[in-house]
């Protein structure tokens, strides 16, 4: 449901200023996301994406504790220490 989510309300609105988010994982209920292209340097930006997208996140589904921005580095050392 959170891809969902994310697909549906979130990426739409984040595509249209020319970037994107993309879901990684949910881990001990923390959702895991990569924030791509339009402002990723820019620190203000990610701050209010990132609380934009918790809001929404945590509105919906209550199990949702926070979210954690991932690069790609950590992104894919979970996935090659996943079983």
């Amino acid at each position: 449901m959170i891809k969902e989510l994310l697909d549906a309300r979130i990426r739409p609105t984040v595509q249209e200023d020319g970037g994107d988010v993309i879901y990684k994982g949910f881990e001990d209920g923390i959702v895991q996301w990569k924030h791509k292209d339009s402002c990723t340097s820019c620190p203000s930006s990610i701050i209010t994406l990132k609380n934009g997208i918790e809001n929404i996140l945590q509105f919906y589904i209550p199990e949702v504790e926070g979210i954690e921005q991932v690069t790609d580095d950590e992104s894919d050392e979970k996935e090659a220490n996943s079983p």
